[in-house]
């Protein structure tokens, strides 16, 4: 049985869901295992064996469903952004996975990131970076990474261009 959606999945052997993906098999005669394939995010919660003989047993397990990180481009800057010089820009890095992903953003060429308060560092945790009076030194390529512990972390390069007055 999975508690969350209050589901019956299967009677001894015989499946009782019409979701084709989970069967139990019996191993032997103490152990049945509960198969699912395909597995999808909301498989995720608790799941009951339950052996109705004298006394009832149970034995209950959990299923956390886990999935990489995903940008999610409609939220994010696209990957080439254009800024007047003296004026502040936030670039924007969204991702979604099980569980929620980190933003890390960082210079490609290594150079440190002036922050809004105008202090240097290598990087910066958070889904916005916010530039204040961008300079040409601001000029260049941003990685955003995002990684929430389920391989593979994925990047996404976004090329700030400064255009200069004369």
């Amino acid at each position: 049985m999975h508690l969350n959606r209050v589901m019956l999945l299967t009677i001894d052997k015989t499946t009782i869901t019409l979701i084709p993906r989970f069967r139990v098999t019996r191993d032997d005669h103490s152990t049945w295992t509960l198969h699912i394939q395909d597995v999808h995010p909301e498989d995720t919660g608790y799941y009951v064996c339950q052996v109705n003989m004298e006394p009832v047993i149970n034995q209950v397990g959990y299923l956390q469903v886990v999935v990489p990180p995903q940008f999610v481009d409609e939220s994010s800057s696209p990957s080439h952004v254009s800024v007047q010089e003296s004026h502040d820009v936030r670039l924007v890095c969204r991702a979604t996975g099980v569980p929620k992903p980190t933003i890390r953003w960082t210079r490609e060429d290594t150079l440190p990131i002036t922050t809004a308060k105008g202090t240097k560092v290598d990087q910066i945790d958070s889904m916005e970076l916010l530039l204040k009076g961008v300079t040409r030194k601001d000029m260049g390529a941003y990685l955003c990474i995002a990684r929430n512990k389920v391989p593979p972390s994925i990047s996404k390069r976004i090329v700030l261009e400064v255009q200069c007055e004369y």
